[in-house]
């Protein structure tokens, strides 16, 4: 499945509980009361996106789907900014490898990354065209801060990297990680309230949260189970 929030809502895609009797797969749908209740925004029955990402500011969503639907003739990357209305398929022109995480800039929707398996990809022009930002690691997780200046991203070539970009300059600096046993950072999220507060998670399932941009990490959960 596939999950994003923005200032206004939170956005989702992916399957029903059992014995719910909603139809599957969900589409794409939206919640403005912190997932109390849900709006379907289409594609019910139709898609799972499990490559889904949002701009916090601007409410557009991109989403990266390997199978046809009725409103996405070709596999590829789409972006929206009427909540799902209308598409638009992307070009995606210089992204290479497999895509496993997006994120979208939070107030300039035309700004968006993408990982990959082979690395990470930044678009300037809705995902027309991307430059290689790095070529030699899997790249599973990206997040643009929410003051839009930076984006960090989770790496893996052997051993799990966390490292934040300048997005004006270029400049990267590597964020010190916890240590991590054949692990790396799946999701990356940022504190609204409190911008030095970030929280990272791992395919393994474990948490950790820092309250000075990654200087310390402390875990609340360790293998999906709170500490």
């Amino acid at each position: 499945m596939g999950f994003s929030a923005t200032r206004d809502a939170v956005y989702s895609s992916g399957h029903p509980a059992p014995g719910t009797g909603l139809k599957e797969p969900f589409g794409l749908i939206k919640s403005k009361d912190a997932g109390q209740n849900w709006q379907h925004l289409g594609l019910t029955g139709e898609s799972d996106f499990h490559v889904l990402a949002t701009s916090y500011r601007t409410n557009a969503i991109y989403v990266f789907t390997e199978h046809l639907n009725s409103r996405m003739r070709q596999p590829g990357m789409y972006f929206t900014r009427d909540d799902g209305k209308t598409w638009q398929r992307s070009a995606a022109d210089g992204l290479r490898g497999a895509v496993t995480a997006l994120a979208v800039h939070p107030a300039d929707a035309a700004i968006v990354a993408a990982g990959t398996k082979t690395g990470l990809y930044l678009s300037r022009d809705h995902g027309a065209r991307f430059e290689p930002i790095i070529t030699n690691a899997l790249v599973a997780s990206v997040f643009f801060a929410l003051q839009g200046q930076e984006l960090w991203y989770g790496s893996f070539d052997g051993r799990p990297a966390l490292t934040r970009m300048n997005l004006k300059s270029g400049e990267k600096a590597v964020v010190k990680l916890p240590p991590m046993e054949q692990d790396a950072v799946a999701y990356i999220a940022q504190n609204p309230a409190q911008p030095a507060e970030w929280a990272i998670a791992t395919f393994k399932k474990d948490v950790y949260v820092s309250r000075d941009r990654g200087g310390f990490w402390r875990q609340i959960a360790r293998g999906g189970g709170t500490l």
